[in-house]
């Protein structure tokens, strides 16, 4: 949107502010108001603000940052009113001398798209975001409904809150496909139309910040933690991902290869890059130590780095497009919504684009259920195993080049620093689970 329309619109709709919003490091939302009797010059020149106290941003001696809106993310907030309505825009981050800031992840994911385009791609990709909705005020997490996978209640809440979230997403821009009860009880999943990465980052965290609000408005909450409840699927968001060219064709399309049926050999050196640095990139993909206790085996939840046609069990999945060629893409199916989404779609565009540029092989598809097949046989199959602790995928993505080299010097070191505190955290905690098998027992 032009910034005349955007002030048209403040003024037809007597809005009183706009929030400014941007992520921090660990992909949470932030968001500071500001008049909109100043918006003009906020549009020009940005906005000043503190970003010592922002994680994984900078220290106290380097603090000052400038919010600079991006005018094509204004949106009118829905559930504002009555003389306080508001709108908000999302931020690219910048130095007081008027550079960006290289710990914004909202650069980094801007600079993998450059790069795909230097090498003539447009990177699309396509979230499936699932997420739990809690009752409020209970000590464990207690599930809004006892409902399944696909199942319809006409009279339950969910239903509601599910067509909820989705008026208010359109409301921002974002066209929702599929909307459906997850496994878990109180498991819900929303799906939108695939676009570019940064687009679809910045829906992205929308989508989380939209979930929240409308669950809340019913007398829940949502969350996108990724193991809230113990022997139930964790939340995954499986990103559907293809490279396309400027002249709107779909690269993934297409081969003479009876036995990759209607995929390209791009996509298939894409799908070899995401296999060799798939545990360098895991920590970025699944970045807590509870998306760990999500990526065991029989819960649905990816294990171990392989790929398939129609298998669900390995990392990474090629669904049959058919003669569709909008269609043609490949799923990775170990990231979980509560990680950063614009690192995540950054270290899987940089991981794809590596395999095309090396022409890495991924081998064959493995169609058998690998969490049926003993060690041995996955040894024999040369088919590694995400890895199984956080600390061990923080190990793997310290050594990594490539991720460095994704993230930059700048956001790779404050993103190890982080998650290193985080670690050190968890491991110093007990949990009731150790207490009620070892205190009495040992």
């Amino acid at each position: 949107m032009k910034k005349g329309d955007i002030l048209k619109t403040i003024k037809a709709e007597d809005i009183r502010f706009v929030r400014l919003q941007f992520t921090d490091i660990n992909g949470i939302l932030k968001s500071f108001e500001v008049s909109t009797k100043e918006i003009e010059d906020v549009i020009d020149n940005g906005q000043s603000f503190d970003g010592s106290s922002i994680t994984g941003y900078s220290p106290i001696e380097e603090s000052d940052m400038v919010a600079k809106p991006d005018p094509d993310t204004f949106a009118i907030i829905p559930w504002t009113s009555d003389g306080r309505k508001s709108a908000r825009m999302i931020c690219n981050i910048y130095q007081p001398n008027g550079k960006r800031f290289l710990g914004d992840p909202r650069y980094i994911a801007q600079r993998a798209a450059d790069e795909a385009k230097k090498r003539g791609f447009i990177f699309k990709v396509g979230p499936e975001l699932e997420f739990f909705v809690f009752q409020q005020e209970t000590e464990y997490p207690t599930p809004m409904d006892v409902g399944g996978y696909f199942d319809f209640h006409p009279g339950d809440l969910g239903e509601d809150m599910r067509r909820d979230i989705a008026a208010a997403a359109e409301k921002f821009g974002l066209t929702i496909e599929v909307g459906h009860h997850e496994c878990a009880k109180g498991q819900h999943e929303i799906d939108f139309r695939f676009d570019d990465l940064v687009i679809t980052a910045d829906r992205v965290a929308t989508l989380k910040m939209i979930v929240k609000a409308v669950a809340n408005q019913y007398g829940f909450f949502g969350t996108f933690m990724p193991k809230p409840v113990p022997d139930e699927n964790g939340s995954g968001m499986h990103v559907h991902e293809s490279l396309w060219n400027s002249k709107g064709e779909n690269l993934f399309h297409g081969s003479n290869n009876k036995k990759m049926g209607d995929i390209s050999n791009k996509a298939m050196y894409f799908v070899g890059g995401q296999l060799k640095f798939g545990r360098e990139m895991c920590v970025v993909l699944s970045s807590w130590p509870n998306s760990y206790r999500r990526l065991v085996p029989g819960f649905e939840a990816p294990v171990y780095i392989a790929w398939a046609f129609k298998n669900r069990s390995p990392l990474i999945r090629v669904p049959d497009a058919g003669k569709r060629k909008v269609a043609a893409r490949v799923e990775i199916r170990s990231p979980d919504p509560a990680g950063n989404p614009y690192l995540q779609f950054a270290v899987l565009c940089h991981t794809g684009l590596e395999g095309i540029k090396k022409k890495i092989d991924p081998g064959v598809p493995t169609e058998r259920n690998l969490y049926a097949m003993s060690k041995k046989e996955r040894d024999d199959l040369g088919i590694e195993s995400l890895p199984e602790t956080f600390g061990e995928a923080l190990n793997a993505f310290e050594k990594s080049k490539l991720m460095e080299e994704a993230l930059g010097k700048v956001a790779f070191t404050n993103f190890l620093n982080v998650k290193r505190a985080e670690w050190d955290l968890y491991k110093g905690q007990v949990s009731d689970w150790e207490i009620d098998r070892y205190l009495r027992w040992l």
